[in-house]
């Protein structure tokens, strides 16, 4: 049996749900179990170790785990280990279920209404519902109550409706003017409207580096005005409800931090005394010790951001007058992507990733109550695997998201739709104008070239003028040579999506033709330099010379692929496991897999005699060892801008902040610094005995551009 009444809640094993007056939460799968072990034995004291053994039979677990369960549990429920009206704590003992359980049949179709409900219709839901319930309770009841039953049922759920329902998508939106709002030579980045729609803000970013200021364009005069008065690295930003004030994060090194490289300040603007004569932002609050994202204000004392402390994001509210935070929602198995708010509606849309794989979109209400959860139902044009970033449409109850060429919308109950656009443009970050009927966007490619350099130019001299190896006007990176062979194999965006392309420096051949919006995140030569593998759309596929190809399924998304031992079949990945990418060493013919660390690894690659090297989120060089991970000392600051380093032989080869390029020899311990590389070097990604490839920066162009809505 998949599914049980307990009280008022319908449990779903089948879906791994919780639902309450039309309200479903997804729980995770042991979680359920333990509840159901619980349900079995309804009233009973059932002990730590006998719903250990019974739902984690075969695995050892700390009893934590199972007191996270509980936890969960009892948090979807609305419990807590005070007032414990559920689930019973017996100190030492175990756990009890104290209220009525009453089990279906395949028959029994008692089944609640997956959907939501507003807060007037929340209560007529709820007692439409309890008729229907109790008119198919297993004791007599005379025929034509129960028909009248029925038919009360049906004719309240059908008038009332709710506010928070999944509708069909009353508009299809059509987009038929784009114009430029910032046509500079600079970068500008995460511009929004302010919430009277008389203003643009955006940022505008310092050359290469991270650093940018806040601008603001008036847009009835087209006078830019800067907000803030020095250059800092200041995140995505977000207004208060009456636009007086704005929120965002100031990212700077850590000085005393042993966990993250960086430190976030919450700051605070005033928006107004901004708009007179450039303001310095005041800090709220400052985190050391987690990483925090999205500063998001609900209201005008209360601001939610999504923080990390180790692997999982979650959720919080961040109240400023009572200086603490309250967590909203996080997943124990899975993590969450993004979440956007609706200031008229007074909702929250996270989208996640359960512990199944599976993306959802969730509703909640800004106290964290969960007002629906559904499963996001993938169409063709977008892999199933791609992490989507979608933001409210305030005209219609949907939201809108963008894959880079395409724009889509995403319904409540999570159906996504396609926008036609007239434009081919790679464009992102869709954010609506508050009267809905255009919206700005950030438009603008990457350029970059691959550099072929012989080594001794290096050691000689600063280079000065540093040939292209076959320029375009597109973003073209990770070159790397074809093993005992002329040819180089790079990633290039000049067929318009990135694909990947080979050539000797005579003339490119394209070797892929993936779809449209396609991200390239990794790929390596065979040994006989017959084919590569490549990682595309989070997904393995070797591709032969010739332009066939094979596809390796895994049971997880890629979502970086290092290093690939074509004679022994496995490769170094990232792969994304419920939504935490973990280091693996996979067998792609036996599927099995080898998981390597549990640190955040940005880069990793293994050396010709198989020592395997990785570096952490920290920028430090680390080798496994066999108790315990080895710290690379000498490699200490030599990280540099780029996450990636190169392995040729047994040293390792890469470029620190300082522009110089440097060398380890893994079998000696010798560091050295072998020359120096002009500034606009993004970083190296292959050398060899003669040679090496490096990728330089041309432009970075971003633009704010606005598109209407047609009448």
């Amino acid at each position: 049996m998949s599914q049980y009444w307990m009280g008022d809640f319908f449990i779903d094993l089948s879906r791994n749900q919780i639902t309450r007056k039309q309200q479903s939460q997804t729980i995770a799968p042991k979680a359920l179990a333990v509840l159901t072990c619980l349900a079995e034995n309804q009233g009973k004291v059932v002990s730590h170790e006998t719903l250990l053994s019974e739902v984690w039979s075969g695995s050892i677990v700390s009893p934590n785990t199972l007191q996270r369960s509980i936890a969960q549990l009892r948090k979807a429920l609305g419990d807590d280990g005070k007032v414990q009206v559920y689930i019973k704590t017996h100190a030492k003992q175990g756990y009890s279920l104290e209220c009525d359980v009453r089990w279906l049949d395949e028959n029994d179709s008692t089944t609640p209404n997956s959907t939501q409900e507003n807060a007037v219709g929340e209560t007529l839901a709820s007692e439409a519902n309890s008729i229907t319930r109790k008119a198919n309770r297993p004791y007599p009841l005379k025929t034509g109550l129960w028909l009248v039953s029925i038919a009360v049922g049906i004719i309240l759920l059908g008038i009332i409706g709710y506010q928070y329902s999944s509708p069909e998508q009353t508009s299809q939106l059509t987009f038929d003017t784009l114009r430029s709002i910032t046509a500079t030579d600079d970068k500008e980045f995460d511009a929004s409207y302010t919430p009277d729609g008389q203003y643009i803000v955006f940022h505008r970013y310092l050359d290469r580096q991270c650093a940018n200021q806040l601008w603001a364009k008036n847009i009835s005069t087209q006078q830019e005005i800067l907000l803030t008065k020095d250059w800092g690295a200041y995140g995505r930003h977000s207004f208060s409800g009456d636009g007086k004030r704005l929120v965002f994060l100031a990212t700077e090194a850590c000085s005393e931090s042993i966990t993250q490289k960086n430190c976030y300040n919450l700051v605070s603007l005033d928006f107004e005394k901004a708009l007179a004569s450039p303001q310095q932002p005041s800090v709220i609050l400052q985190c050391q010790n987690s990483e925090v994202k999205q500063p998001v204000w609900l209201s005008d004392d209360n601001i939610a951001l999504l923080q990390k402390h180790s692997e999982r994001w979650k959720l919080i509210n961040y109240s400023i007058s009572e200086n603490r935070s309250t967590d909203l929602y996080e997943l124990q198995e899975g993590n969450l992507i993004h979440f956007a708010y609706s200031v008229r509606d007074d909702l929250i849309a996270v989208t996640s990733i359960h512990n199944n794989g599976q993306h959802f979109i969730e509703m909640l209400k800004p106290n964290g109550r969960i007002v629906s959860s559904y499963p996001i139902e993938y169409p063709q044009e977008i892999p199933e695997s791609r992490l989507l970033y979608p933001n409210f449409d305030p005209l219609n109850e949907q939201l809108i998201l963008s894959t880079g060429r395409q724009l889509f919308t995403l319904s409540y109950d999570g159906k996504v739709s396609k926008i036609s656009l007239p434009f081919s443009d790679n464009m992102q970050l869709p954010e609506f104008h508050p009267n809905g009927k255009r919206l700005l966007m950030i438009k603008g490619p990457y350029d970059s070239d691959i550099v072929s350099l012989p080594r001794r130019q290096i050691t000689e001299t600063t280079p000065g003028v540093l040939p292209s190896f076959e320029r375009s006007i597109v973003g073209e990176d990770f070159a790397i040579f074809q093993p005992d062979g002329d040819l180089i194999a790079f990633q290039s965006e000049r067929s318009g999506e990135q694909q990947l392309w080979i050539s000797t420096g005579n003339g490119p051949q394209q070797l892929t033709h993936f779809p449209v919006d396609t991200s390239i995140a990794g790929f390596n030569w065979s040994a006989d330099g017959n084919s590569l593998l490549v990682n595309a759309n989070n997904v393995l596929t070797q591709v032969f010379l010739d332009s066939t190809h094979n596809v390796f399924p895994l049971a997880d998304p890629v979502s970086r692929l290092f290093q690939w031992d074509s004679q022994n079949n496995s490769a170094l990945l990232l792969l994304r496991i419920n939504g935490v990418s973990k280091l693996v060493e996979y067998d792609l013919d036996s599927t099995e897999m080898i998981e390597i660390t549990d640190k955040r690894v940005l880069w990793a690659l293994k050396s010709d005699d198989g020592q395997l090297i990785y570096k952490d989120h920290l920028d430090q060089f680390w080798q496994p060892g066999p108790v315990e991970p080895k710290h690379i000392e000498p490699l200490s600051g030599q990280a540099g801008r780029a996450k990636s380093f190169v392995i040729n032989g047994n040293a390792i080869y890469a470029i620190n902040a300082e522009n110089q390029l440097w060398s380890y020899d893994l079998i000696n311990d010798t560091f050295n610094i072998l020359g120096e590389v002009r500034g606009d070097v993004d970083h190296l990604t292959d050398i060899n005995q003669t040679q090496l490839l490096m990728t330089i920066q041309v432009a970075a162009k971003k633009e704010v551009v606005e598109l209407s809505l047609s009448e």
